[in-house]
């Protein structure tokens, strides 16, 4: 069975590849070979967005999809940046400039409790769907 890759971040396709590319009976395909819409991230919680990206992708191609979205949760700041982990300096800012947003919010600050949390999204083309979540705890 075909299953589609619902990202077009090479770090994310490696990472899937490797978690999951040895289920026997699946043939695990991605967006070099199955075009898909991009989908915006417009929800408020990466549940939203992992349901919004598996559902949009898998009724667009009719193949089964596995999305993802990923968060960093610092306690200190009230679960932030969350679901804006990604955009959190701003739209088209990268790695970098919201590692360094989050250290000058951080600066000061004892408790620096946070959890990196990953929700994936499974979703069939008649949009029947399933969500699983992985919490990573740590500090900053």
């Amino acid at each position: 069975m075909k299953v589609l890759i619902g990202t077009r971040n090479p770090h994310k396709l490696a990472e899937i590849r490797r978690i999951l590319g040895r289920i026997p009976g699946i043939e695990w395909v991605d967006f070099h070979s199955v075009p898909f819409p991009e989908v915006a991230e417009t929800g408020a919680t990466l549940e939203e967005n992992a349901r919004l990206k598996a559902l949009s992708i898998s009724r667009a191609t009719g193949l089964p999809t596995l999305a993802e979205d990923t968060g960093l949760e610092v306690v200190a700041l009230g679960g932030a940046p969350g679901v804006r982990s990604a955009r959190f300096a701003g739209e088209g800012k990268d790695y970098r400039a919201n590692n360094e947003k989050l250290l000058r919010l951080l600066e000061g600050v004892e408790d620096r409790r946070a959890r990196f949390r990953a929700v994936v999204a499974l979703a069939l083309p008649d949009g029947r769907l399933w969500l699983t979540e992985g919490v990573l705890e740590g500090e900053i």
